[in-house]
């Protein structure tokens, strides 16, 4: 769900669909008291055109209206001020979130619905990747599957969903390979292809299937955890973009950095608009807390971070916090920068709530950066879960403890949930 992904087997790329935009509750936080479904309702003028996933590419031009890649699946979203979803049964995360005092940490894993459970593993084998991410009915499946088997020992859900789907939604088409991963076909290579791009992307058109997942969820998770949404920064999805894929360098997307500096701050400021957009009407769907994954933010100096990473992060956090205050919603915002040790003090002085540390920082060290302004997340690694048990009780128990369990921490990981 995050940057660092690894390889899967899907094979279809970017879909487009005309959409009604639909609001979900005013207050993520309200109760459903009646029958959650009766609050739920179609939009009306939304078009679906299949075509074969085996056949399916990208081909989009400013004034084409192309749709390809699986069939999305239309599912009722509730109607602005008219929904209500069902009452929240654990708020353990949310008040962490805010700096509130609670009971014990509050725990959650990212990429927990993955290739490790054997039920995922069995949606795998009917749907490709982005199937699943696009249809909301499969996507808020996998999204329940860690807390259908894990119950209690989970705080916290969050959407099955990509990162790359902001590029496809802006006109790059992207594959998901067999052994291989992430793959864009035609990248961006010179600066001219920036020309290639959509800049003005109509999220609820391009990404509504994302949305109608996370309210379907809401209502199917029954209160027992929030839901996360989520995006991947500017600088982690032009790197996707111009590398076509994973990298160990990020060589070619460096080389931007240094010979087109001007063009890659216009990139990353589009990209920066549609994750703009794309949390805001995630919150509107119903997400409880959205979190930025910058997971190739440590490939980049002290330098070039704050030059192309860090004012993004930072408009993204101060504008779609303005932009929910006047929704009248209250959702935390999360940053994750992978390997940004060296950024954690400024990061903590942004409008986000909560920010994610990898393994690599020690927790006492990162509360005294951190200095109180926000909740630390993270931050075990993740190849401790091989160990023996008790291994991982040891090295969770110190933890915690390290980073102080009855305020502004969050259990997690230092990144995603290996296979």
């Amino acid at each position: 769900m995050d940057a660092n992904h690894k390889p899967e087997s899907a094979t279809n790329t970017t879909t487009r669909k005309k959409r009604q935009p639909g609001g979900a509750a005013d207050d993520n936080d309200s109760d459903l008291t009646h029958n959650p479904s009766a609050s739920l309702q179609p939009h009306a003028s939304r078009r679906l055109r299949t075509q074969s996933p085996s056949t399916a590419t990208a081909s989009v031009g400013d004034d084409e209206d192309v749709m390809t890649g699986p069939p999305v699946e239309l599912v009722p979203r509730p109607v602005a001020g008219a929904s209500r979803f069902p009452p929240l049964l654990n708020d353990l995360v949310l008040r962490a979130a805010r700096g509130e005092k609670v009971e014990r940490a509050p725990v959650w894993i990212m990429r927990q619905a993955g290739r490790y459970l054997p039920e995922f593993r069995k949606s795998r084998e009917k749907n490709d990747f982005f199937t699943i991410c696009r249809t909301p009915r499969l996507a808020c499946e996998v999204t329940l599957q860690p807390i259908d088997r894990y119950g209690a020992l989970l705080d916290a859900s969050i959407i099955f969903s990509d990162i790359l789907v902001v590029p496809q939604a802006m006109g790059l088409e992207v594959q998901m390979l067999e052994k291989v991963g992430p793959h864009f076909p035609d990248p961006l290579r010179v600066p001219a292809d920036l020309a290639r791009l959509r800049t003005n992307v109509d999220v609820e058109e391009s990404l509504g299937y994302v949305m109608d997942a996370i309210s379907l969820t809401r209502v199917e998770l029954r209160g027992r955890v929030p839901l996360f949404g989520f995006v991947g920064a500017p600088w982690t999805l032009m790197a996707y973009m111009i590398e076509g894929g994973s990298s160990k360098t990020l060589s070619k997307a460096k080389t931007w950095l240094f010979r087109y500096p001007e063009e890659s701050k216009r990139l990353l400021q589009n990209v920066t608009n549609v994750c703009i957009d794309f949390l805001v009407a995630q919150a509107k769907a119903g997400a409880q807390l959205l979190q930025v994954f910058d997971s190739w933010a440590g490939e980049l100096s002290p330098h070039d971070f704050a030059q192309f990473s860090l004012p993004y992060l930072d408009q993204i956090a101060t504008v779609v916090s303005q932009r929910l205050i006047k929704l009248g919603l209250n959702v935390p915002l999360v940053v994750f920068a992978r390997g940004a040790h060296y950024a954690l003090d400024d990061l903590s002085r942004l409008k986000y709530s909560v920010v994610s540390i990898d393994w690599t920082m020690d927790p006492e060290v990162a509360r005294k950066i951190a200095g109180g302004r926000v909740t630390l997340q993270g931050n075990a690694d993740p190849s401790l879960l091989y160990a023996d048990p008790e291994v991982i009780k040891d090295v969770a128990r110190t933890m915690v403890t390290k980073f102080g369990p009855e305020r502004h921490y969050i259990a997690n990981l230092g990144h995603g949930m290996y296979p």
